[in-house]
């Protein structure tokens, strides 16, 4: 059972944004200052991708966890109403795999950062690694999630978040 009222839940859950969020303005603001220029939110690519540069004919897309099912734990689940969450985020990931393909079909490079990656003890390696993948010009292979690898639906709660504990890489 929810702890809120259903119009308070509704009020919540309006509040989430979709555009312009926390984690995208901290991505971009990095590339920014990193010597990257990018346009926002395309119209003419599929699903309107978080940034884009022309340039180096990359997408970036800042994904929240717990939305886009990371695995890592912030990516719960929440107890009540499963059978509705279970198929959203299933619908969550389908879209995402079919923006991936069709990224891929149209020569653009996908690179996704997850909003755990943005923590502050690993926020500055995740975005070198980041500004460095996209420089190289190389496919998007095995750094389409930047810092860690690809994970199922139905992937385990806890993750380890790799080896990049107090690195600091700029």
């Amino acid at each position: 059972m929810d702890t809120v009222s259903k119009e308070r839940r509704s009020a919540i859950m309006g509040r989430i944004r979709s555009k312009d969020t926390g984690p995208e303005r901290l991505v971009r603001s990095w590339l920014h200052r990193d010597g990257f220029r990018f346009r926002l939110h395309v119209k003419s690519l599929p699903g309107h991708p978080d940034v884009v540069l022309p340039r180096f004919r990359a997408i970036v897309e800042v994904r929240g966890c717990f939305w886009h099912r990371h695995g890592c734990a912030q990516a719960t689940t929440p107890k009540t109403h499963r059978r509705f969450w279970n198929a959203k985020f299933r619908r969550n990931v389908a879209r995402d795999a079919l923006r991936e393909r069709q990224y891929a079909e149209l020569g653009w490079r996908l690179f996704v950062v997850w909003e755990c990656e943005l923590a502050p003890r690993v926020r500055d390696a995740t975005l070198a690694r980041l500004a460095d993948a996209i420089r190289r010009d190389e496919p998007a292979e095995g750094l389409r999630l930047v810092a860690e690898p690809a994970t199922a639906y139905d992937a385990p709660a806890s993750r380890p978040q790799g080896n990049m504990k107090g690195a600091r890489m700029r």
